[in-house]
């Protein structure tokens, strides 16, 4: 006997709704389209996979047969073909393809943002802004874009998942990371302790984050001579007095770097059991999204 089974990703075509700057290096985009009814996630860091269109196209070059309507889930999970056909398109065609965190999905109606870090854009910037940057600064309402997301709320892109016993969470997270540990934050319950560090170029980027846990929340603030390759994370860990915890839990995310360095802190000098420390390398130092994914990560 075969079951069917839901698949958990498909494309949405969507628009934009508004924007609604941040701080100095963040905005908020938010999408909205009748697709977005079947979009279902349980949220946290939910990953996503967004398509957007190079200057002077009207929409993303997807090869697929979107029609601005509901592809099927089963064109998704099954390849369907589009990767390959996308990877064949030219370069100054194919849609550009950056992956995202959902910030916050709403109904009534259906609406969803996504908060992007727009580095590169002021002038003498010393690395210029890649081409998600560059349109999200200059996103308007009505442009179109293609989003590959979630068509089931929990779904294998969702990475923040704690052991019922945890009775401490350790949170880590750059601005690229700033949306998924603000959702994760939302979504903790009271009581459970947290701690958390944020960093973040600017300190305008600073926000208010809700949350009914026990959180202690530290800003980290690169100045403008701080590198990529700063210590100021791993100082602020190191130097940090954690609360005692019989089962804690810890998720970092941001550069790949970082992200690794803290994770041999933790479960080396911290003694956290690797198998609760959750790592997610958003970006690297030096190297585009397509560069990351040539070299398979």
């Amino acid at each position: 006997m075969t079951t069917a089974v839901a698949a958990p990703f498909r494309f949405f075509s969507l628009r934009v709704v508004r924007t609604r700057r941040l701080g100095p290096s963040l905005l908020r985009v938010t999408f909205g389209g009748p697709d977005l009814v079947d979009f279902h996630s349980d949220g946290r860091d939910q990953s996503l996979s967004l398509f957007l269109p190079h200057p002077g196209q009207d929409e993303p070059a997807v090869p697929i047969e979107l029609g601005w309507g509901s592809p099927r889930s089963s064109e998704v999970e099954s390849g369907g073909g589009w990767w390959q056909a996308w990877r064949e398109l030219p370069d100054d065609v194919r849609a550009v393809m950056r992956s995202y965190t959902l910030r916050e999905l709403r109904r009534d109606p259906d609406e969803i943002d996504i908060d992007f870090a727009l580095h590169g854009l002021e002038s003498g910037a010393a690395v210029p802004a890649g081409p998600a940057a560059r349109w999200a600064s200059g996103a308007r309402a009505g442009d179109r874009v293609v989003l590959l997301g979630p068509a089931m709320a929990d779904n294998r892109a969702i990475r923040f998942r704690p052991p019922a016993d945890t009775d401490l969470v350790v949170l880590w997270g750059d601005e690229t990371a700033l949306p998924a540990t603000s959702a994760i934050l939302e979504s903790l319950p009271a009581g459970l302790r947290v701690r958390a560090w944020l960093e973040v170029h600017h300190a305008a980027d600073i926000q208010d984050l809700a949350t009914s846990a026990d959180a202690e929340i530290t800003w980290l603030v690169r100045d403008e001579l701080t590198s990529g390759s700063s210590p100021l994370a791993l100082d602020a860990l190191r130097n940090a007095r954690l609360p005692p915890a019989r089962a804690p839990y810890a998720w970092i995310a941001g550069e790949s770097g970082r992200v690794k360095e803290l994770r041999r802190h933790l479960v080396r000098e911290r003694g956290i059991d690797r198998r609760r420390v959750t790592f997610v390398g958003y970006w690297r130092q030096g190297l585009s999204e397509e560069q990351l994914r040539d070299l398979g990560e």
